[in-house]
């Protein structure tokens, strides 16, 4: 796998899959000289994680024939303050599984099984990073 970046002096990154050709913008914050033109450094993992862990739990619950119409994730992380660097210390992922009679047992085991197991960007974390967890059903 590889990733290519190209730089220029405001701070702004374009990042390009060799493989498919897809791009994303990565910026700085204007605490430092960006302009917020992209996704900073720090979200663009968090998006890493909750799309990884999504991909896991759909295909989790296509396997166990539930019938949901979306999987929402919202990721938040907390970071040390006033050190550099200031990793995070805690993520919390609340996946929102919209679906029709979605049974809450197998929408929390898809997570856990994500999570726990399958996730490989999750798995990639600093063991000190408090990761959790937390489930919502929305009927639709």
């Amino acid at each position: 796998m590889k990733i290519s970046l190209h730089g220029t002096p405001d701070f702004r990154f374009e990042s390009k899959s060799p493989d498919n050709g897809y791009t994303f913008s990565i910026g700085a914050s204007k605490s430092i000289g960006g302009d917020e033109s992209g996704f900073r450094p720090m979200q663009v993992l968090l998006a890493s994680l909750g799309g990884c862990s999504g991909i896991d739990v759909i295909n989790i619950l296509k396997k166990s024939r539930v019938d949901f119409d979306a999987v929402d994730v919202d990721v938040e992380g907390e970071r040390k303050q006033g050190v550099e660097p200031s990793p995070f210390t805690r993520v919390k992922l609340t996946f929102k599984v919209t679906g029709r009679n979605v049974e809450r047992s197998k929408a929390e085991k898809a997570v856990s099984l994500s999570v726990e197991k399958y996730c490989s960007a999750i798995a990639s974390l600093d063991p000190a990073i408090q990761v959790e967890t937390a489930v919502e059903i929305v009927e639709a």
